[in-house]
């Protein structure tokens, strides 16, 4: 099934920068072969939803491996039957309505 989620993940107790284990949850993302696409506070993700998952799951793994103790997440993620929709296609329907 395919999936489309945004996902913010918050290493705690690692100081103030998080943007090292950041990346290193980019990286994941990208080696899974998942469409993402950062931004201020978190990343959008497109892509079979196990493949997505266990993504997310490797994300955190590897964050602990890092040294953060704790790891917190917030995930937004949605389906479709009707139709396969992209992230590309959702951003482009709002932003044909900004054109009117």
């Amino acid at each position: 099934m395919h999936v489309i989620a945004d996902l913010t993940v918050v290493p705690l107790g690692v100081g103030v920068s998080v943007s090292p284990y950041v990346a290193a949850c980019e990286k994941i993302l990208t080696d899974a072969g998942l469409n993402i696409r950062l931004h201020a506070y978190g990343t959008n993700i497109e892509g079979e939803w196990d493949v997505v998952f266990t993504a997310v799951k490797r994300c955190h793994e590897v964050i602990h491996e890092m040294g953060a103790p704790r790891v917190s997440s917030v995930m937004k993620f949605g389906t479709r039957t009707d139709r396969h929709q992209t992230i590309d296609d959702k951003i482009r329907s709002v932003e044909n309505k900004l054109d009117r």
